[in-house]
């Protein structure tokens, strides 16, 4: 790979800054000060240094965001967009959201540019359950969760099976789990059994679970486990497990 193409990719370095940086001698390969960006290294093999830190090669980026209300999960240029919550290099490196938040909607938002596993992981024939906390308007009656459960027509679709799990303590408080992710379809879905809702807050999504130590708008890099976790995930909502 050039040495330019592997700033470039990591959202570093566009490819005139690089051979800007190149010429001030800032950058280094296994010890050895560069005198062009068009040199090839091994990204995996050699040792890059650019202004006496080491630079790491990423092939892929994983990020786990605490979203807050007020942000859209896009990459438009828009103040309003997730991506102005990370640092620039993700979006220059090419990373976008996996999946859709409403804009009012809370909690955890994968940030990657591994395309072809935020394809598997939206893929319908996957199934992939995703885990809300939410608070509605009204009561919900053993009825209402009973349709829920069941799939509800919602006119441009059925919704498939959900499992809905309330606070012991509350008649409007609780966890939801589905495996799709329509346009307002969690709060669609109450207001078909004459309830609203007035907080949601994704918890979980496959096996990935929101850090509760990262406040809303911080974010952090995934660990190799959550990564492996991610990419092997397989569940449905038929095999998960009630949400704590």
């Amino acid at each position: 790979m050039r040495l330019d193409k592997f700033f470039s990719s990591l959202g570093l370095l566009s490819r005139r800054e690089c051979a800007a940086s190149v010429k001030k001698g800032e950058i280094s390969v296994d010890g050895i000060t560069v005198a062009s960006p068009s040199v090839h290294i091994d990204p995996e093999k050699n040792e890059i240094f650019m202004r006496g830190e080491q630079v790491l090669w990423k092939k892929h980026m994983y990020l786990m965001l605490n979203k807050p209300a007020g942000y859209v999960s896009s990459t438009e240029d828009s103040e309003r967009t997730v991506m102005k919550l990370l640092p620039p290099e993700y979006e220059k490196a090419g990373c976008f959201p996996c999946g859709r938040l409403d804009i009012d909607t809370v909690g955890l938002l994968l940030i990657t540019n591994d395309g072809a596993l935020a394809h598997e992981l939206l893929s319908p024939r996957r199934h992939v359950s995703k885990a809300y906390r939410f608070k509605c308007t009204d009561p919900l009656a053993e009825e209402s969760i009973s349709v829920l459960e069941n799939g509800v027509d919602l006119g441009d679709f059925v919704s498939a099976p959900a499992k809905v799990r309330m606070n012991p303590s509350s008649d409007t408080d609780g966890i939801i789990i589905i495996t799709e992710g329509k346009f307002h379809q969690i709060k669609r879905m109450l207001a078909s059994v004459g309830s609203g809702i007035e907080f949601l807050e994704r918890i979980r999504f496959g096996s990935l679970e929101l850090d509760e130590t990262l406040d809303r708008g911080q974010w952090r890099e995934l660990t190799e486990k959550e990564i492996e976790d991610i990419r092997n995930t397989r569940s449905s909502v038929e095999q998960d497990k009630p949400a704590n």
